[in-house]
């Protein structure tokens, strides 16, 4: 029984471990990796042209930059950090919404706050 327990952890700290480093999760990945997955959201949900497909993922990939040097200039600061991601967001969905049709704008807006309320429920330990 010992052995089979042992195995057992064993083998949840190797999966564990290579989860980790995949950037397991939804939100892991290179910063790259993570302006693709929000380009493609975004184009799913407001049928963007491929015009502003590239548009849109040239603005992310520059925020997803722009995070991570804004996440190693504050150390350990999570109070100032989420002051300045919250500033470049701001910044960013109003470049993305300057790329976007009239038609697009409600349903972006839309979906911006739908993504907020997921993060409150995520927060507040509803989301899974």
């Amino acid at each position: 029984m010992k052995k089979l327990m042992m195995i057992c952890a064993l083998l949840f700290s190797v999966i564990t471990y290579a989860n980790a480093q995949q950037g397991g999760g939804r939100m892991g990945g290179t910063p790259e990796e993570r302006a693709k997955r929000s380009t493609d959201m975004l184009a799913e949900k407001l049928k963007l042209s491929d015009e502003q497909k590239t548009k849109v993922l040239a603005i992310y990939t520059a925020q997803g930059a722009e995070m991570t040097k804004a996440r190693e200039a504050a150390g350990g600061d999570m109070s100032g950090m989420r002051e300045k991601m919250t500033k470049m967001n701001d910044e960013t969905n109003t470049k993305i919404e300057a790329v976007l049709t009239a038609e697009q704008k409600p349903a972006f807006k839309t979906w911006l706050e739908e993504r907020k309320k997921a993060m409150e429920a995520r927060m507040n330990g509803g989301g899974k």
